[in-house]
């Protein structure tokens, strides 16, 4: 194998639809896979109609394959056994790539798994009732693993004693910051008119959902009529009243702008893997207060605002500060030098790394 490229097989079904955090992790995985030359990347989806789109939305080089099996039907077999094996319908392959939680069957090829949080066994009644077998497969697909991938070590070491793995199999691919949000700018007075934006905002990041504590933010914000109005954006649905408003789900350039403007970035949330909107907006020196969790606390690197989870008073004084001095010159040059410290360039390379290390 010395003399030709590293053959990769990749999930690509979370480049399909709105783009949340595993989307985005794993369209900037592709991107980088496919400008190396030693790898030779290809993704398949696991979706009956629409993995013909995946053809759309990868990058140049990159190949897409599908699997004629409702997805839901896969993963029903692969709880009971690796068959059917994924080179059945893609050909050989020298490893498959489960980037969302899911390792496919396979037979020779050697496995690697993200697992980017544990949210999953924290609260399983929160799952939809299609992934209700998500725990089960995600431990099969842990045990069968030569490799697993986290994004933080917090997760890498929760990995390890709660899926009963040796923490030795698991390696971290922290996340990486697009260049472009170093360059972002608050927004134009035309964007902020399509998005009915106020002068002056706090952004929430992400998508709805009991783990994001946003209850916790709204009795916060609403317990403090001097802070900021409230903004959301991502696919929702969120709380809306005079003082919060849901934004939507934003194209890349918008939200780069959306983010850069606002007086502060909170992500409140209860379990996090990586927590992306954190780097981003410290990549745009926006000020971040965030849960104190140990993933937060983990990328924050010790330049946000960490708050107990769940306590109110902390939270409306930590935005308070935010709010009140968002600039201060040292604060925004160890933010962005921080944020510039995750490249995905880097997070490809210890991905690559981890493909080695499942094939030895």
């Amino acid at each position: 194998m010395a003399d030709r490229p590293l053959r990769v097989l990749l999930d690509g079904t979370p480049l399909l639809g709105s783009r949340t955090g595993i989307g985005r992790y794993t369209a900037s995985l592709t991107e980088e896979l496919a400008s190396r030359s030693d790898v030779d990347m290809r993704a398949v989806a696991f979706t009956l109609r629409g993995w013909r789109k995946l053809r759309q939305v990868l990058p140049h080089r990159a190949r897409a394959s599908g699997v004629p099996v409702p997805a839901r039907l896969l993963r029903a077999c692969w709880l009971r056994s690796p068959f059917p094996p994924v080179e059945l319908f893609t050909g050989p392959t020298d490893v498959v790539h489960g980037t969302n939680f899911v390792l496919p069957g396979m037979v020779r090829a050697a496995g690697v798994l993200t697992i980017h949080d544990l949210a999953f066994l924290d609260a399983p009644d929160e799952l939809p009732p299609s992934d209700r077998g998500l725990p089960e497969l995600v431990r099969r697909g842990a045990a069968r693993a030569d490799v697993i991938c986290t994004p933080t070590a917090a997760v890498a070491d929760a990995v390890a004693e709660r899926l009963a793995v040796a923490r030795e199999k698991v390696v971290v691919t922290p996340l990486g910051v697009d260049p472009s949000w170093f360059t972002g700018r608050p927004p134009n007075d035309g964007l902020r008119e399509r998005l009915g934006l106020p002068k002056e905002y706090l952004l929430f990041v992400g998508a709805a959902g009991p783990r994001k504590g946003l209850d916790w933010l709204g009795k916060a914000h609403a317990a403090a009529p001097d802070l900021p109005p409230l903004c959301y954006s991502g696919p929702g649905p969120f709380p809306e009243s005079d003082r919060a408003r849901h934004l939507g789900y934003l194209s890349d350039v918008d939200l780069r702008s959306v983010v850069a403007g606002a007086a502060a970035l909170v992500l409140p949330s209860r379990d996090e893997g990586f927590g992306l909107p954190v780097l981003e907006a410290m990549a745009c020196d926006v000020p971040v207060v965030c849960s104190d969790i140990p993933a937060l606390r983990e990328v924050s690197g010790g330049l946000a605002a960490l708050v107990p989870y769940l306590d109110v008073d902390a939270l409306v004084e930590s935005l308070r500060e935010a709010v009140s001095s968002p600039h201060a010159a040292s604060a925004s040059a160890a933010r962005r030098a921080h944020a510039a410290g995750f490249t995905w360039r880097h997070c490809a390379d210890a991905t690559i790394s981890a493909y080695r290390m499942a094939l030895a």
